[in-house]
């Protein structure tokens, strides 16, 4: 029987240990940075998002314009469109070609160029999906069941029954990072332990086949938190976001009904007044100022100075991103040339991954 010392110190062990992977991968970016800094070349990077819907401020600032940055210094860029890993959701997939359009458009429009980046979706990469076969015999049941992320995803499920899909869903990561040997992934803390399964798929199919793939980095971001307009995670989901296609008077609206608190004195105090500190640090986001900065420029204006201040700023900051996204979308064609050259490029990267992957399993007859 499981005594509550014993739960408590092995909650204790869990936390300690996940505390210092984190100061190691915190400790690992910043040489990583420098090195991309120094050689952006030798690098390459697969990241993306599942299409379920416009990307939002929160995206943006957590990680979409720093996937614009990476390409901007140099480095090789992958971005997948995972629409094989919304199949779990069926009010999303039943407009799939919808939302995949939408991902593309607002990719376009905050910078990503399709010239130096590889912009494609999991379902026209065959050779992609199939590695997923081998790497699932390199990894346990328990390690699966063990994974934070995935626990996540079960228990947030809107589901009655958790599919098989979503259960693999970290070995359909490593795939994913894995076919086009990208050796950086640009992540959030939370989505380390799905990268270590990445790197343990890596090391086990090298240690029994041969050397064919790299243990990619994380490259660890230290994304700001933006709360959602009612003080909760911005998703989505919630309609609780800005979308980076939102009008100017949509955005408006948004802010003007975002929950603040009754403290006439606007201050910075992400602790004490998380709503109040997540607006001023959006405002301070988009004028490349400090949050405390525009706190005392408010002072004592009270909520209604505070939303106008953010609404300002962020359709100040959006326009330009908005105009260039209006303008793409005007031309659909061009959008899904885009995706099939993409596409077109991930197959190839892709074949040759798996005829190395055939040779070293000799498993080529």
């Amino acid at each position: 029987m499981t005594t509550l010392a014993t739960a408590t110190a092995t909650a204790t062990a869990t936390a300690t240990d996940d505390a210092l992977g984190t100061s190691a991968a915190r400790t690992r970016s910043a040489v990583l940075e420098r090195q991309i800094r120094e050689n952006p070349g030798r690098f390459r990077v697969l990241t993306g998002d599942r299409p379920t819907g416009r990307l939002h401020l929160g995206h943006y600032f957590g990680t979409l314009h720093n996937r614009v940055r990476l390409q901007d210094l140099g480095v090789e860029l992958f971005v997948i469109i995972a629409d094989y890993q919304v199949l779990t959701d069926r009010d999303v997939a039943d407009d799939l070609t919808g939302h995949v359009e939408e991902l593309v458009l607002d990719h376009l429009a905050i910078g990503v160029d399709p010239e130096r980046s590889t912009v494609f979706t999991h379902s026209a990469v065959p050779a992609l999906n199939q590695l997923l076969l081998p790497f699932l015999s390199l990894v346990s049941v328990a390690e699966l069941n063990r994974n934070p992320t995935v626990k996540d995803e079960i228990a947030h499920s809107r589901q009655s029954a958790v599919s098989g899909l979503m259960f693999t869903y970290p070995v359909h990561q490593a795939a994913d990072i894995l076919f086009c040997k990208a050796n950086l992934v640009p992540v959030g803390q939370d989505q380390l332990p799905h990268l270590e399964i990445t790197r343990t798929v890596a090391r086990r199919f090298n240690d029994r086949y041969g050397a064919v793939f790299p243990e990619p980095d994380a490259l660890l971001s230290d994304a700001p938190l933006l709360l959602g307009t009612d003080g909760t995670k911005m998703s989505k989901s919630r309609g609780n976001a800005i979308a980076l296609a939102a009008t100017a008077d949509e955005t408006a609206r948004l802010i003007k009904g975002a929950k603040t608190d009754s403290e006439r004195h606007i201050s910075y105090d992400p602790a004490g007044r998380p709503e109040v500190a997540s607006l001023l640090l959006l405002a301070a986001l988009c004028q490349g100022r400090a949050p405390e900065e525009v706190a005392a420029d408010i002072g004592s204006a009270g909520a209604a100075a505070l939303k106008r201040t953010v609404t300002e700023s962020v359709n100040e900051y959006l326009a330009p991103i908005r105009s260039r996204r209006a303008e793409y979308a005007r031309d659909r064609a061009y959008l899904r040339r885009v995706l099939r050259e993409g596409n077109e490029r991930a197959r190839s990267v892709a074949d040759a991954t798996l005829a190395e992957v055939r040779t070293a399993m000799n498993s080529h007859y």
